[in-house]
């Protein structure tokens, strides 16, 4: 069972909710939030923003195709990502944005590509995003403090923080796809937090301890969230990082994720094992490994 939990208890460290929390990020790795400080209202203007973008036509997204950079910045076409070697590059479509440093000589921190078209879009996300970081922050300090950390533990890794906002868009599952085809297919995210916000329609499968695929899903204004790669090596697996899919439906489905993720230079190796291992490195490697473009690179 996967736990619904109200953020604003988390933030208010209410005993039962930060012991459904602990469950939730050791034993499942998924659970979901309500009643942050994004309404349902906002989340459905933001999912209108990045609907508005993908319905554009193919020659307008490509202005902003991330295939010509050297980094994860603005439109992935289908097949631009494949987050299983052993499966088909993934069907959706993608936005990504980011923390921008200008200047810097990190993939990560590379300036943002921003459509024409459709107007306002630009601002719509940026603002998103800003609101979307405090909210992370606040789940990640009551996951730090329901592991028995220190809430503030995390404070100081996250002030230019790697984080990746992206629209998914997948398309009605095609009817050539085979086993092999996904709309992202199995894998586990690579960083730290992630705050799914979607449009409702069902598609997410999370792997169960049995080994069955279950349904996870969230109404606009609810959030899922589950954890990475990196948190669960940093917590030395006290918090699971839990492979899940997007098979597709008969229904198109938009999703929004921010990957939250901490500073390049944080050393995300076990706490107290002497270990360094810069999030960035581990991050750029992942990045390195999925994008079809960076492969190729």
């Amino acid at each position: 069972m996967i736990p619904r939990l109200d953020a604003a208890q988390i933030i208010a460290r209410d005993p039962e909710t930060l012991a459904a929390l602990r469950a939730g990020a050791e034993e499942i790795g998924f659970l979901t939030v309500h009643n942050t400080a994004i309404s349902p209202a906002r989340m459905g203007f933001v999912l209108a923003a990045y609907r508005a973008f993908f319905a554009l036509p193919m020659a307008e997204k490509a202005a902003v195709d991330m295939a010509r950079t050297g980094s994860n910045r603005g439109w992935g076409a289908p097949g631009s990502e494949q987050v299983d070697p052993t499966a088909n590059p993934d069907y959706k479509q993608v936005f990504d944005c980011g923390f921008a440093v200008p200047g810097s000589p990190l993939s990560v921190y590379a300036e943002n590509l921003w459509p024409a078209q459709p107007e306002g879009f630009r601002e719509v996300i940026e603002a998103y995003y800003r609101d979307a970081l405090t909210v992370a922050m606040d789940l990640l300090r009551g996951i730090a403090e329901a592991i028995g950390e220190d809430p503030r533990y995390f404070d100081d890794k996250f002030d230019t923080p790697m984080a990746l906002l992206r629209g998914n868009c997948y398309p009605p599952r095609p009817d050539w796809a085979g086993e092999k085809d996904y709309g992202i297919a199995a894998h586990t995210d690579y960083g730290c937090l992630t705050l799914l916000g979607t449009d409702g329609v069902p598609g997410l499968e999370v792997l169960g301890h049995s080994g069955d695929w279950i349904a996870v899903t969230a109404q606009p204004g609810d959030f899922v969230i589950n954890f990475g790669e990196m948190l669960e090596m940093w917590t030395k697996g006290r918090v699971k990082a839990t492979l899940h899919r997007v098979k597709g439906t008969a229904e198109e489905r938009l999703s929004v994720p921010l990957f939250f993720n901490p500073n390049w230079e944080t050393n995300v190796a076990p706490m107290g094992s002497g270990q360094v291992i810069r999030a960035g490195d581990h991050l750029e490697k992942r990045f390195n490994e999925t994008y079809v473009h960076l492969k190729k690179a």
